[in-house]
């Protein structure tokens, strides 16, 4: 009888996993858009299908309240073994209660190198200090500096204001969400996605802010002159845009959403004399990567208010690819060259 019921189990569970593998599959091939400009296009494919398997496994259970979405993901991205750089030497430290890793290079220096504090990407829902430990390697190496990376504490345990975002848009249809809302990696679902579970958002507000009802329409007027859509350069508008106006004030949402307001959430709406005391800024912007547009505002942002800005364009570039630089047969070559820029900028500085 036991027996009986295991095989039962094992058959249902290979139909579930064949139903949800084809389910994504067939949805990769109806929704999502894979650019001719990127390089290796069925090695992104892949890349992605195999990504989004992960995170509908990863809401089954979380429907099921077996556990969260992103610490299922999380558990899967952390299965590798990390891989060891010979000219880098790495430590596992602790600062009080939060666990970082220090890269060094093993080289000998003669004086003092830069220090980065890395803070690895993810949205605070993904990401971890084991999935970017290639980039942190190959930094540590290029720019012959010391990295310290954060392993900060994230969604479900912890929301705002543990983690702090650099950048928080208050526009959901901006040109680049527009056109890349369905590109892999951070489709436009993800990003609202990450957007409530960072902030503590329920997401039945989504139809809500995608159409601009979650703020008054003072506060879009008050923000325009940083966020609008005319800060944004026109070639960046040739793939499509269309401008769309915000929908009347939702009160209920506002109340719920209007934590965003705050600047450590969104420091592009911070006072000018905040933001031009902010030190040389080195940017790099990637073509389909859904939150383009927000570096772009950044940039324009403080170059407005005489800070200096290195910025880097990728042409060819997709919201993540610099994690691929050590991942083997999905490295993207675009993500070299934002290494190549990244370690130039810090070794002039």
């Amino acid at each position: 009888m036991l027996i009986s019921f295991l095989l039962l189990l094992l058959a249902t569970t290979c139909v579930a996993s064949v139903g949800v593998g084809l389910w994504v599959i067939g949805n990769h091939f109806l929704t999502t858009d894979i650019p001719a400009a990127i390089s290796h296009p069925v090695r992104l494919w892949v890349l992605n299908c195999i990504f989004q398997l992960l995170i509908t496994w990863g809401m089954i259970f979380e429907k099921l309240r077996i556990c969260a979405m992103p610490q299922f993901v999380r558990f899967f991205h952390d299965l590798p073994p990390l891989r060891k750089h010979p000219d880098v030497v790495v430590k596992d430290l602790w600062f009080g209660t939060i666990p970082v890793k220090l890269y060094q290079p093993k080289a000998s220096a003669s004086g003092l190198r830069p220090g980065i504090v890395f803070y690895h990407g993810g949205g605070g829902i993904l990401g971890s200090l084991k999935t970017h430990h290639g980039i942190c390697c190959n930094l540590c190496k290029k720019s012959d500096a010391v990295v310290l990376a954060v392993g900060y504490r994230m969604v479900p345990k912890h929301r705002f204001p543990v983690i702090v975002r650099d950048c928080m848009t208050l526009n959901f249809q901006s040109p680049s969400y527009q056109q890349n809302k369905n590109m892999p990696l951070l489709s436009q679902n993800l990003a609202f996605y990450c957007w409530c579970g960072y902030l503590d958002i329920s997401p039945s507000w989504r139809s809500t802010v995608l159409k601009g009802a979650h703020l008054p329409a003072e506060v879009w007027e008050k923000y325009r002159k940083w966020l609008g859509s005319e800060n944004i350069p026109d070639k960046f508008k040739k793939r499509g845009y269309l401008p769309v106006s915000h929908e009347p004030l939702n009160e209920a949402a506002y109340l719920e959403t209007k934590i965003i307001l705050d600047v450590i959430n969104s420091p592009l709406i911070a006072d000018d004399e905040v933001v031009s005391r902010l030190p040389e800024a080195c940017i790099v912007s990637c073509e389909y990567d859904i939150v383009r547009d927000d570096s772009l505002l950044y940039k324009k942002r403080l170059e407005d208010l005489g800070v200096r800005v290195t910025w880097h364009h990728m042409e060819d570039g997709f919201h993540g690819v610099w994690t691929t630089i050590d991942m083997s047969c999905f490295y993207f070559p675009c993500s070299s060259r934002i290494l190549d820029a990244v370690a130039h900028f810090i070794k002039g500085l």
